[in-house]
């Protein structure tokens, strides 16, 4: 019976015990309560990846009502690999909260951060397995208030400005895909995705379903923070605590990235999307830019945090470009980079959890002599930055050679010079920070400084061990993401 019902405590579970969260008082409770929540909801999504890989898509009918009448939770290979990816880097991130928040966040406010969290969680997985367009904007807007809430509570007061930042242009791109899905629901009378995918064959002249795909492009790429519609990122991710600027870098852009799929492969379908109105002419060169100017930037950053957030946009450049590549090869590179960045960018934006917890800041100078007075952590972030540039026998260098393959099938030198100038560029912020922290001594003022506790230096070295394991054994990562690849375009390669 419990197995029956995996997709819906997908999201039940996180959202029950979110206000669960404000009830229990002590520092620890609410985080204990919250990291067995976390675990409880990586072991569904392993659970669903696993049937799906075995028996096929899973069709939930939320109720007893049958779709599309009544609301449907949809399991497929691409969601059930984007539900595993969250729950992953939840169950993760809040077992290296304890100290992190403790830290950071005053003790009264505790459980509000747990459950502003877990809501957050649920919101992410609610909008990732839900087979409804309106519940998908339920969903993002239930992530999208909760991380609004989590990036304000980070100490330093342009953390306030950064959360108002994102929540204008949050609501803006929220309000666009909202539009879209009213439109859709005009041409098709419908809202149930696979039915959408159904009728929008027969309307494909529709002035109103060309609107829809206006709203909804403009809305998904704000979200996802695909330059130049990037300004609200760098700024969250900068000022957030370390928890959350860990857990969101890692999530909530993978699953934007996941409705920009699901909207423009699997309901509108790719010979409207890319055929008729040719989507990867707009794809392609912003995510090229993306690429280019982002890692640019971010060599000339003082802060690390905010260095890491523009790399971030580059890395989503990475992402939209295997999708404008609209192929087998350019889709898998484009979903296995979806993993891939999640596991090597958390990892990176937990170590800087740990410099901050011991140093107070992660600005450039604060790493003088890191190397040896932490060397567990600066060796993490070494080895998350050779994944980030693309060293062979990391993730990172597997997503690029899928991206270069992709490039080199349609025989566009170009881009895959674009995509190893990308990784040139990356050598250079990475190595900024190697420098300092391995070069310069520290200076003689400077106070004494110990390693990170083993709580949070074992998080941080999972996700960082799995974009090096990840990177030698790649059949669970690139067979998954060629599975749901293949389903998006239909078989076609």
């Amino acid at each position: 019976m419990i197995a029956h019902n995996l997709p819906a405590l997908q999201v039940v579970l996180p959202l029950i015990a979110a206000p669960l969260c404000l009830l229990l008082r002590g520092s620890n409770w609410p985080w204990a309560f919250a990291t067995l929540v976390s675990w409880a909801a990586f072991a569904i999504s392993a659970a669903l990846l696993s049937q799906v890989l075995d028996s096929g898509t899973i069709s939930y009918a939320m109720g007893g009502w049958a779709p599309p009448w009544g609301i449907e939770y949809r399991v497929d290979t691409v969601n059930a690999f984007v539900l595993l990816i969250v729950s992953a880097i939840g169950a993760v991130v809040l077992p290296y909260a304890r100290v992190s928040v403790g830290h950071e966040i005053p003790a009264e406010r505790h459980p509000a951060f747990f459950t502003a969290l877990l809501l957050s969680l649920t919101g992410l997985l609610g909008v990732t397995i839900t087979g409804d367009a309106f519940n998908l904007f339920v969903f993002l807007e239930i992530s999208s208030l909760s991380s609004y809430v989590l990036i304000a509570l980070g100490r330093d007061r342009r953390a306030l400005t950064a959360s108002l930042q994102y929540l204008i242009m949050g609501t803006i791109g929220a309000t666009f895909i909202v539009i879209g899905i009213g439109l859709l629901y005009m041409v098709t009378g419908t809202l149930n995705m696979a039915d959408l995918a159904a009728r929008i064959p027969a309307a494909v002249d529709s002035r109103t379903l060309l609107a829809a795909f206006a709203f909804l492009t403009v809305g998904t790429t704000l979200k996802l923070a695909l330059f130049p519609l990037h300004s609200w990122l760098p700024n969250a991710y900068a000022y957030a605590p370390s928890v959350v600027t860990g857990f969101l870098a890692a999530t909530a852009t993978k699953v934007s990235v996941y409705i920009l799929l699901r909207f423009f492969f699997t309901i509108l379908g790719t010979k409207y999307t890319f055929e008729r109105l040719t989507l990867e002419q707009l794809l392609i060169p912003l995510a090229t830019v993306a690429v280019l100017v982002c890692s640019t930037v971010a060599i000339y950053q003082n802060d690390v945090k905010r260095m890491l957030a523009y790399s971030s946009v580059a890395q989503i450049g990475y992402i939209i470009l295997g999708i404008g590549f609209v192929s087998t090869t350019g889709l898998t590179a484009a979903i296995v980079h979806l993993f891939n960045h999640a596991v090597m960018k958390g990892g990176l934006f937990l170590a800087l959890g740990c410099v901050m917890l011991r140093v107070g800041s992660v600005r450039l100078d604060a790493f003088e002599g890191l190397g040896r007075r932490m060397p567990l952590t600066m060796f993490a972030f070494v080895l998350g930055g050779l994944s980030l540039i693309g060293v062979p026998l990391t993730v990172g260098f597997i997503s690029k050679w899928y991206l270069v393959l992709a490039a080199l099938e349609q025989g566009s030198w170009l881009l895959a010079i674009v995509v190893l100038v990308g990784s040139l560029l990356a050598v250079i912020y990475i190595w900024r920070v190697v420098e300092v922290a391995y070069l310069r001594p520290p200076r003689a003022d400077a106070p004494p400084v110990t390693e990170a506790p083993i709580s949070m230096l074992i998080p941080t070295w999972i996700l960082i061990g799995a974009s090096i394991y990840f990177g030698i054994d790649t059949s669970l990562t690139v067979g998954i993401a060629q599975r749901a690849a293949e389903s998006l375009l239909g078989g076609a390669s």
